[in-house]
């Protein structure tokens, strides 16, 4: 049966954007997994030198053919995140095919897409599935911008998925029309000097004032503070109802150039990079990993297939690394390359080898390591090393403040403060359930910590022992708070990573540390410790035997 004369003359009248912007081999994919296109054809157009001349070769091929082939190409193009071009094809659907009952709302109307599109917001990546629930949180807090100006900061670990959040948001027609009917307008900050940040401020004004043909005053600003004055003046006078979204904000000097008592979104990974600006403020947290099934329908979307179709070492990898969005995404997109390699993907993963796991994305970082190590570097030198000493955490272990003030040789109160700055920039989480409030990582946090500190491992773990040694000169604690918890149970860990044999041997069989132990945690971890090191313990006696012996 040939294709319906609508849905052929749509084809035909939107083939030349069609030509100059698709990619035909994710596309194809699809068509063939529809059974819309054989391997000969796909041979055929993937013969093609060009990748203009493989658009038209599969352009061609779709002609010829019926309107379950139109229906595919249609779903094709949806699925692989070109929705301006789905919508073009989307009125000219063949009647009764399930996609022509549908509206555009899930990508958006055609009216939400001109918006967007004018203020370059970014588009869904290759691979998307919704996280409604912080979407919803997200446009209710944007909700909130529709009588008066603030912020809206939505803060998260690299690589949680904050941009493309910020910008699912925004791909709302009841928002825009509500709220920022002036429009919106996305820019991308980063990491950047005064120059740098003149310039975004320039490429802003400019685009707001060609966006409504509107007359400059005839050069361009030279200064930040002539900048900040011009954007003030057409957010206030010409975009009063507009929203402006500044993704990846590093630095509060930067946001301050955009102080300018206007609607803005922030992404950013310091939640309290808002302090340093004026008006009501209201935040958003992204948490650091999907749940289970959501990264497993991402896995699938990259190997097209279904989620239930999936090999177990895919829920090995979404548990082993907790979702982490990221890692999730840059491994998908290593398997769509290297559909066999799943065992040797986990195999990365599990012995840490970050820098193996490397791929363009739709994130700003190629691999996981590169966008840990962007957080790590911007910390100041002393914080720095400081951060470095938490290497000795075990995973899923949670320390009260008192714990690293002990480590660090610092004041509790001090020790509050820097670990306040290591959560404010999403290196560190808190548990505020707990009073004294309780301190942790991300497993994926540690891994990056003992890859990057892989040589200075018995360093660490001899620091934090001397370090306690130091404090406890007098016998171990007998508080049974949360901080003493923590030394009971980990300890002889430091000490058995460090190598200090002789240390464990004397902790082990003193008396003192024997009974306050088993008084305050009782005696089965006590007997635990004597198990794990007893080779140790049976080596060192020996030893001091035979010394005893000689001499």
């Amino acid at each position: 049966m040939a294709m319906e004369e609508g849905a052929l003359s749509c084809l035909l009248r939107s083939r030349p954007v069609l030509e100059q912007d698709i990619k035909v081999t994710y596309l194809m994919d699809h068509l063939i997994s529809d059974g819309v296109l054989s391997g000969d054809e796909e041979e055929r157009v993937r013969s093609k030198p060009t990748r203009r001349e493989q658009a038209a070769a599969l352009l061609e091929l779709l002609l010829l053919k019926d309107n379950e082939a139109y229906v595919s190409f249609y779903n094709a193009l949806v699925r692989e995140s070109y929705g301006d071009l789905a919508n073009l094809l989307h009125t000219s659907l063949p009647l009764g095919s399930p996609e022509a009952q549908r509206s555009f709302t899930d990508a958006g109307t055609p009216r939400v897409q001109a918006v967007l599109r004018e203020g370059g917001v970014p588009q869904r990546p290759v691979v998307f599935v919704q996280r409604p629930r912080l979407v919803q949180q997200l446009r209710q807090q944007l909700q909130g911008l529709l009588k008066e100006p603030g912020w809206v900061v939505l803060h998260g670990m690299a690589g949680s998925g904050k941009s493309v959040l910020a910008a699912e948001a925004v791909r709302d027609h009841a928002l825009l029309e509500e709220c920022f009917p002036s429009g919106v307008y996305w820019l991308s900050i980063g990491q950047l000097d005064r120059s740098d940040l003149l310039a975004r401020l320039q490429t802003l004004c400019f685009r707001l004032e060609q966006s409504q043909e509107l007359q400059g005053p005839g050069r361009t600003p030279g200064s930040l503070e002539e900048a900040k004055e011009r954007l003030r003046f057409l957010l206030l006078r010409r975009f009063p109802r507009s929203l402006l979204i500044l993704d990846d904000i590093w630095d509060s000097s930067a946001l301050k150039a955009f102080d300018v008592h206007s609607r803005v979104l922030i992404t950013t990974r310091d939640r309290s990079i808002a302090d340093a600006v004026n008006g009501v403020r209201q935040e958003v947290e992204v948490e650091s990993g999907l749940d289970e099934d959501k990264a497993l329908e991402i896995l699938a979307m990259y190997v097209n297939t279904k989620p239930q179709q999936l090999p177990e070492q895919a829920r090995s990898i979404v548990q082993l690394c907790k979702g982490f969005p990221l890692v999730v995404s840059l491994v998908g997109a290593l398997l769509r390359d290297f559909p066999d390699r799943w065992a040797y993907y986990l195999t990365l993963l599990r012995r840490k080898q970050f820098r193996r796991i490397r791929k363009s994305s739709s994130y700003d970082y190629d691999a996981l390591d590169q966008a840990m190590d962007a957080s790590f570097q911007v910390l100041p030198e002393d914080q720095r090393e400081l951060y470095r000493d938490l290497t000795v955490l075990e995973k899923d272990t949670k320390v009260p403040a008192q714990v690293l003030a002990v480590m660090w040789d610092l004041e509790p109160e001090e020790v509050e403060d820097i670990l306040q700055d290591f959560v404010n920039k999403s290196l560190l989480f808190r548990d505020c359930h707990q009073r004294p409030y309780l301190y942790y990582l991300h497993d994926l946090q540690l891994d990056f910590l003992a890859e990057q500190n892989r040589n200075q491992i018995e360093a660490l773990h001899a620091k934090v022992v001397h370090q306690y040694q130091k404090h406890y000169s007098q016998g171990p604690p007998t508080s049974g708070d949360t901080e003493s918890l923590y030394w009971f149970r980990f300890l002889t860990q430091h000490m058995a990573q460090a190598k200090l044999t002789k240390e464990l041997s004397s902790l082990m069989f003193s008396l003192d540390w024997v009974i306050t132990k088993a008084r305050v945690v009782g005696p089965s971890p006590l007997i635990n410790d004597y198990v794990d090191h007893g080779a140790v313990l049976d080596r060192e006696v020996t030893t001091a035997t035979l010394e005893h012996s000689v001499t």
